[in-house]
């Protein structure tokens, strides 16, 4: 997949929820207590971190205050954002300060890490404004993937989650991927389209959700996945 394309396009998609009309103060349900002032101000202070991290080679940029303005606030996400994107079309390969040894310490980690940071947190905007639109199958998947591969390994090893005493299977059924996370035999199977799948173990959606269908020992499955499985 190439992620800066689909990038690029997500952060211009979420620029575009920042109008004059909008409601700064509106709650970020899916983000606890944000407000969407809130969830402007870290995506784009994310999003200059990643620059820092590439071009300094350091994870320790400095957070810069949201303006409260609408018009203002456009102005500096949009900036942010241009920078992003400038600085991740240099070749993947390209080394860069990254919080995990678990990947590659590359532009590619990046691309990818902030593509589906920014399709998240475009659903979190779109949500809180209601209007939320649903992921592509094929970027729900390897968002899925990536918890897997990245964030539930790293949770454990920071000692915020335990690792599974079960093992739970998740399908997705329009993509027809698999995933099992845990040792052993699958106790269960949960299954749903990728993108709910996605957005359950992100806790956007509960794992109750009438979308999603469990088969086997559901409360071993839910034991599996309790976590937390993402920061």
């Amino acid at each position: 997949m190439d992620h800066l394309p689909v990038l690029q396009a997500a952060l211009l998609e979420f620029g575009a929820l920042i109008t004059n009309e909008v409601d700064l103060s509106a709650p970020v349900p899916s983000c606890g207590d944000w407000t969407f002032l809130d969830l402007v101000d870290h995506l784009r202070n994310g999003n200059m971190w990643v620059v820092t991290a590439v071009r300094e080679g350091r994870g320790d940029s400095r957070d810069e205050p949201a303006p409260a303005d609408p018009a203002r606030l456009r102005g500096w996400y949009d900036e942010a954002a241009a920078a992003l994107v400038s600085t991740l079309s240099a070749d993947p390969a390209t080394p860069a300060w990254t919080f995990t040894s678990q990947m590659p310490r590359t532009v590619g980690f990046w691309r990818r890490r902030r593509m589906h940071e920014t399709l998240m947190h475009l659903w979190d905007g779109q949500n809180a404004l209601g209007t939320p639109v649903p992921f592509a199958r094929d970027h729900a998947a390897d968002g899925v993937t990536e918890v897997f591969d990245l964030f539930a390994p790293r949770m454990i090893k920071r000692g915020l989650a335990a690792e599974p005493d079960t093992a739970i299977r998740l399908h997705a059924t329009d993509t027809d991927d698999n995933w099992t996370y845990g040792t052993a035999e699958p106790a269960a199977q949960l299954s749903g389209t990728a993108a709910d799948l996605l957005l359950a173990l992100w806790t956007r959606k509960p794992l109750s959700d009438p979308a999603l269908t469990w088969s086997g020992d559901r409360s071993a499955g839910e034991r599996a996945l309790s976590g937390p499985l993402v920061p």
